[in-house]
């Protein structure tokens, strides 16, 4: 039950890495606190973990790393001996990357290589990493599922990811690591990210700011609660892929293979109206928000929505929680964190 998890300090590698504790795992964080959102509140999540210890048959070690440094990654992996390998740690934000598309090359592609690289040495059971909705790219046929073509990114984030599920293909078919990459999709709750639309919105709207509406409000979202996701991973490490003897090689699919590789969607699949998450974030505040409309940015899409059946066939679970149900969560949660009345 020994696993690594990067990116410990991030949004979902903080609450999966909880919940981990929670169930006697002992994880190997490892985070390089990059300054692309506020510090404090992943040294704040941080800290959450190390108290959790003191509570549960779990046991949590940091360490600080960034998983573009080889000869020290290498180094924490030959010193803890890892089962399983979560990979959660990368440079996320589609509009950053188009800005700054060098940070996505040296984290999400360098930083991948070498994650690729220490699970070959020590022959890990499963790694599991994180892709994204966004390798749908141009895609316009919902719900996107995990056996259409993604050939045709949007941004250097989306090719990113795509190239991470190529990549770990690679190490499945050569090396015989179990691979599983997950598309999620628009993720939020609790401790959330920052740069994400329910976290800005929020902060905006108790300030009495207007909101940037992107593409004048037409827009659609699979909005995915934290814990579902985190269900999804918990499940999802206990079944890492086989290899596939029967493998039909005249009827390729993309989300799995004859060698120990898998893919899947991981989304409510219940895609809501930006207009109605934006209005369902007024009723928990009881404050209407002033909107800014504005024109479609670079990179982005209208609509996203999973098919997630074949993550329910292989786990038997699908995220469920109502867009209301973890809106109200987050809005608790932010209150209580910055002590708002």
């Amino acid at each position: 039950m020994r696993t690594i998890i990067t990116g410990s300090a991030g949004f979902i590698g903080f609450n999966l890495t909880k919940y981990l504790l929670g169930k006697g795992y002992e994880v190997i964080g490892i985070d390089n606190f990059n300054s692309y959102y506020d510090k404090s509140l992943k040294y704040a999540r941080n800290d959450q973990l190390e108290q959790i210890t003191f509570k549960t048959n779990g046991k949590f070690v940091l360490e600080h790393c960034d998983i573009e440094d080889f000869e020290k990654l290498s180094g924490i992996f030959s010193e803890y001996k890892p089962l399983n390998v979560i990979h959660l740690a990368a440079q996320a934000g589609v509009r950053y990357s188009i800005t700054n598309p060098k940070a996505y090359i040296n984290s999400n592609l360098l930083g991948f290589g070498n994650i690729l690289e220490c699970c070959r040495d020590l022959k890990v059971k499963h790694l599991i990493y994180a892709s994204s909705s966004s390798v749908y790219g141009g895609n316009l046929l919902l719900p996107f599922s995990e056996k259409h073509n993604v050939d045709h990114p949007i941004s250097l984030y989306a090719a990113t990811k795509k190239s991470n599920e190529l990549m770990a293909h690679s190490y499945s078919h050569l090396y015989n690591i179990p691979t599983t990459g997950l598309r999620f999709f628009t993720v939020y709750g609790p401790w959330g990210r920052p740069d994400m639309a329910l976290f800005l919105f929020t902060k905006a709207i108790l300030k009495g700011e207007p909101i940037k509406v992107f593409n004048n409000g037409n827009m659609i979202r699979d909005f995915t609660f934290i814990d579902d996701i985190v269900e999804s991973i918990y499940l999802l490490l206990k079944k890492p892929p086989q290899k596939n003897p029967e493998y039909d090689f005249e009827k390729q699919n993309c989300h799995n293979s004859w060698a120990p590789y898998n893919i899947f969607n991981i989304g409510n699949s219940q895609p809501v109206p930006l207009m109605e998450y934006i209005n369902e974030l007024e009723k928990s505040l009881k404050i209407k928000a002033k909107k800014n409309y504005l024109p479609m940015q670079d990179g982005d899409v209208k609509a996203t929505s999973a098919d997630t059946k074949l993550l329910e066939e292989w786990i038997n679970f699908k995220p469920k929680t109502t867009v209301k149900e973890g809106i109200n969560k987050f809005v608790d949660w932010y209150k209580n964190y910055y002590e708002i009345k």
